[in-house]
């Protein structure tokens, strides 16, 4: 899986290409933590929840039903906040929340992503793993912890900065 810090990138990078109010904080907040978001599932190892069940990491909260439900809950509290149209928001949070998976599904390490559930509980991986699988907890912080956030440089985020730059260009150009 990469890092929360990268998921958190493609977030706002793609923030950077929709219509919605750039002037507001919570769009932006938002926009860096729901491609974390399924990442929380790995709080049910200290439960007992096994790696591999529907309920364990990159299952069900990483699926492309729970970023639907994901992105419709949020759109649904934040929308009149943020000035927006509902669905259109529902659509960028849950495709941002989406993104996760598809990271996850491009990394060279564990089972897959449970994309279809609770339909299928099936795990799936791209044909293409480019980003090596992020140690987890204080690992991280070791010599493959490194290794593993350097490719993400190169990979992820000199991706979501050119994304980024396109981004701000075009709204530049808007005003």
């Amino acid at each position: 899986m990469p890092t929360v810090m990268s998921h958190a990138v493609v977030g706002l990078a793609l923030g950077t290409l929709t219509p919605f109010p750039a002037r507001r904080h919570l769009f932006w907040i938002l926009s860096a933590a729901l491609p974390v978001l399924p990442d929380l599932d790995v709080l049910g190892l200290a439960f007992g929840i096994r790696f591999h069940s529907i309920w364990g990491h990159r299952g069900i909260s990483h699926s492309l039903a729970a970023a639907l439900l994901i992105g419709l809950l949020t759109a649904l509290v934040v929308h009149r906040r943020l000035g927006t149209r509902l669905v259109p928001l529902a659509l960028y949070f849950a495709l941002i929340t989406a993104s996760h998976g598809m990271l996850d599904a491009c990394t060279n390490g564990g089972p897959g992503v449970a994309f279809w559930a609770p339909f299928d509980d099936g795990r799936y991986l791209l044909p293409w793993h480019p980003i090596p699988a992020s140690p987890i907890a204080a690992s991280f912080f070791s010599a493959w912890g490194w290794r593993v956030f350097k490719a993400e440089l190169l990979l992820i985020w000199l991706s979501a900065g050119l994304v980024a730059t396109i981004g701000i260009a075009k709204r530049c150009r808007s005003l």
